[in-house]
């Protein structure tokens, strides 16, 4: 029985989430501000009523839940006002009875002051016998559930309880009770129904205590099944191993037997340490086991990679470099730098010097040029005259870093990156490696590929690289890595630092016309079905080829023009149209296959020329397909029409439209000494242009090809039909250096042009234009933008109006 009486006034102290019970004593630490509140209003109060030593502090504790008070509270007295363990300030209450929250009041301090009801609790004397069995059970089940957890000490404390109140109330040290039955143990006046709920909740525990154990013990079992499964497994293997010794069978006859494989396979020492290690996890692993089968997969892997198979280096230098000389024409740098890498490695050899700190004399090339010049097929020649195996790996669109140093063996699917499935697949350590278009690696959120490069291409530590799947140090300091690109400026810095450049700039004519004769006539004619002596291109027929249908740094679109004419007469011959043998003259060319995509400027009539007219010059440029002439259109817009400024089109990128501004300022400035009218300059619109307006444009190097259009404009003077000019331009007229001297230079061959201005530091770099490219241009380097001027400009022989 319970009922409310002896009304208080108590400040509130708040308990976020926790219960506290009569009869509990908690610590509270006073750094809460709801805390200290509370704790100073009751020792004002308790001041303030005159109170000596005698009447402690009293206040009311009250859960909040989620910022909700409950209805019922517990007064608590301030037992203690001091530091708590670690050091703060704090309080010890303890719960004294329970009390019915009623309507807020005033009082003394920050705290909140509450009006209630104190709640008193009886119990029948003497206790029915239900209670009794009741208080019994709930003693058994509190010491059951103590002497699991170790608390012995707390055992006696609970059987030393008789009351009943107290006795419910003191589940609430459990651990295990959530905060809303707290609290319902808290609203519970009634003593015998608060114990009932206790006893039930400490029995729901209990049950699910004894769930739990029962899982663990099925676990526990679960465990030891396969550990005596693996033991009689093994018993198992070791009786089949004695059977197959008494019949007199050989172990490896066994696919499955690893050890053996292992020891009798030549490995090197630490990879074969690292084999028997995995042998022995396999050996101790459950069939059943999903690691047995990775393992087995690794052991293959390693197992199957050529640890010391090599193939030896053919050191015929004449041979090779003649075997280089058939089947590539030009290329003479990277001809002349494999032959320097076989020289040395046979002089290395010879005086004993083939393996020096654990390395090899391995290479690292990079062939960087524009497409269809022979980088790919270069590779499998390379390895062809070194005698050793080709394999190619194409880096093109790789984006995982994974593909390189391949997976961690945790992934489901795990596998070695393409380095070592490169060398598992040529079957030896020397192969030479193709790694192509280098420059086509990109990086994504699944790392960078070019980044996982760097190791691979470092002669200095290759020779100890760590593959993600093997995690077994590999030796490629013996390779011969070959990589391809079409861009030198896409391949990042630290990994072009790794590798030896070596440029291939395109073919001349005459380059073309060889190679087309000796490589590409043969195979299309096997590929149209026809013999060598059926049809014969001339070489008139082929340099037409190469010089009006072609306009390319390499040969591929010349190797297509010449499967179309071959088509073309072998579609003839089946349609009774030709008689066969048959020689292509350059006079058939336009009938079989139409007429030329590319005349020279020079070749055509004065009036039709892109220079015709002043304000249009002859500029060179270098693309991702090598060099190539650019064409740079300028005009004056109507004073009375055109706004004045600066007009740029063609797809220009910032670096081109600043070297247009400075062009226009250097006019400006020096117009008067160049006996220019820089007047029209001020209050006209300029309008420069650059044709091929859907490819975009960039670099400084079009900076006197400008300058020589907007002066051509001013003076009405025509540009030389002849003449390109390449280079940047400064404010004060320099001419400075510029790249791609040689791709320009070749590109201006075969355009016609017959005059080339340079700048006067770029003159190093004519070395490297092929002898027969000079001999039939006129190259005048530079310093200065006035001598551009005067080259490139035709005389005013009849005055010619300003084109607007």
């Amino acid at each position: 029985m319970a009922s409310t009486s002896t009304p208080l006034t108590l400040p509130v102290l708040p308990l976020d989430d926790e219960v506290v019970l009569p009869g509990m004593v908690v610590p509270l630490d006073l750094n809460d501000n709801d805390v200290r509140a509370a704790v100073e209003a009751a020792q004002a109060a308790a001041r303030s009523s005159g109170s000596v030593g005698g009447s402690k502090p009293k206040v009311l504790l009250v859960p909040r839940i989620d910022g909700t008070y409950a209805n019922t509270g517990v007064l608590g007295t301030v037992e203690q006002v001091g530091r708590l363990a670690d050091g703060d300030p704090g309080a010890l209450i303890r719960g004294r009875s329970r009390v019915r929250i009623g309507a807020g009041t005033t009082g003394p301090g920050a705290a909140l002051w509450v009006e209630g009801l104190a709640v008193e609790e009886s119990v029948p004397e003497p206790l029915p016998g239900s209670v009794t069995e009741l208080v019994t059970e709930y003693k058994a089940l509190a010491t059951n559930w103590l002497k699991k957890r170790g608390a012995w000490q707390v055992v006696d404390r609970v059987q030393q309880i008789d009351d009943v109140s107290a006795l419910a109330d003191n589940s609430g040290y459990s651990p295990f009770l959530s905060t809303p039955q707290k609290v319902e143990l808290l609203e519970t006046a009634d003593p015998v129904a608060r114990l009932k709920l206790a006893t039930e909740q400490l029995r729901e525990h209990l049950a699910e205590q004894d769930v739990a154990e029962s899982i663990a013990k099925d676990v526990q079992e679960g465990v030891d099944k396969q550990q005596r499964e693996f033991l009689l497994r093994r018993q198992l293997d070791a009786v089949r191993k004695e059977l197959r010794e008494l019949n007199g069978e050989s172990e490896g006859e066994e696919p499955d037997d690893y050890r053996t494989r292992v020891e009798a396979a030549d490995l090197p020492e630490k990879v074969r340490e690292a084999a028997l290690k995995e042998v022995e996890k396999l050996e101790r692993s459950s069939d059943q086991s999903p690691e047995g089968s990775w393992i087995r997969t690794w052991l293959d892997t390693v197992l199957e990679l050529p640890w010391n198979e090599r193939t030896e280096d053919e050191y015929d230098i004449q041979g090779a470099q003649r075997v280089l000389d058939t089947e590539h024409s030009g290329l003479e740098d990277v001809k002349e730098r494999i032959t320097e890498y076989l020289a040395v490695r046979k002089r290395r050899s010879e005086r004993g010097l083939g393996v020096v700190g654990g390395r090899r004399g391995g290479a690292v090339l990079a062939l960087v040029g524009p497409p269809g010049v022979g980088k790919t097929s270069l590779g499998e020649s390379v390895a062809h005259a070194m005698g050793r195996k080709f394999v190619r790996v194409a880096l093109g669109g790789v984006r995982d870093e994974a593909e390189i140093r391949g997976h961690r063996r945790t992934y489901v699917g795990a596998l070695p990156g393409r380095i070592v499935r490169a060398i598992k697949e040529a079957g030896s350590m020397n192969p030479v490696v193709l790694l192509d278009e280098i420059d086509k690696v990109g990086s994504d959120f699944r790392g960078d590929p070019a980044a996982a490069l760097l190791e691979v291409l470092d002669p200095a530590q290759n020779h100890t690289f760590r593959d993600h799947y093997l995690e077994v140090e590999l030796d490629l300091s013996d390779v011969v890595f070959l990589a391809t690109a079409n861009v030198l400026e896409a391949i990042p810095e630290a990994l072009l630092d790794r590798m030896e450049l070596v440029r291939l700039d395109g073919y001349t004519e005459d380059e073309k016309v060889v190679i087309a004769r000796d490589h590409l006539l043969p195979r299309q004619l096997e590929r149209a079905g026809l013999d060598q002596d059926e049809v014969t291109l001339g070489e008139s027929a082929l340099r037409k080829l190469a010089g009006e249908y072609t306009r390319e740094a390499g040969v591929r679109n010349l190797e297509r023009s010449v499967a179309r004419l071959l088509r073309k007469v072998a579609a003839q011959h089946e349609l009774g149209e030709r008689e066969l043998p048959f020689t292509v003259e350059d006079t058939d060319l336009r009938s079989l296959i139409g007429r030329p995509h590319h005349v020279p400027e020079a070749a055509q009539d004065p009036a039709e020329r892109r220079t015709a007219v002043p304000g249009v010059a002859t500029g060179l440029a270098v693309t991702g397909a090598g060099g190539d002439v650019l064409y740079v259109e300028a005009s004056l817009a109507d004073p009375e029409t055109g706004a004045a400024g600066l007009t740029l089109t063609g797809q220009l990128g910032d670096v081109m439209k600043e070297s247009a501004q400075i062009a226009l300022s250097f006019l400006r400035s020096h117009g008067a000494e160049l006996e220019l009218p820089v007047a029209d300059l001020k209050d006209r619109g300029v309008h420069i242009h650059f044709p091929a307006g859907a490819v975009p444009k960039d670099g400084p190097s079009a900076g006197v090809t400008m300058t020589t259009a907007l002066a051509s404009l001013l003076s009405g003077r025509q540009v030389r039909t002849d003449v390109a000019m390449t280079g940047e331009v400064s404010l004060t007229g320099r001419v400075l250096p510029i790249g791609g001297v040689k791709q320009k230079l070749l590109a201006a061959h075969r355009a016609g042009v017959t005059t080339v201005v340079i700048p006067k530091r770029n003159e190093a770099d004519l070395d490297d234009v092929p002898a027969e490219v000079l001999e039939k241009l006129d190259v005048h380097p530079v310093t200065d933008v006035r001598q551009v001027l005067e080259l490139a400009l035709a005389p005013a022989a009849v005055e010619v109006p300003v084109a607007a």
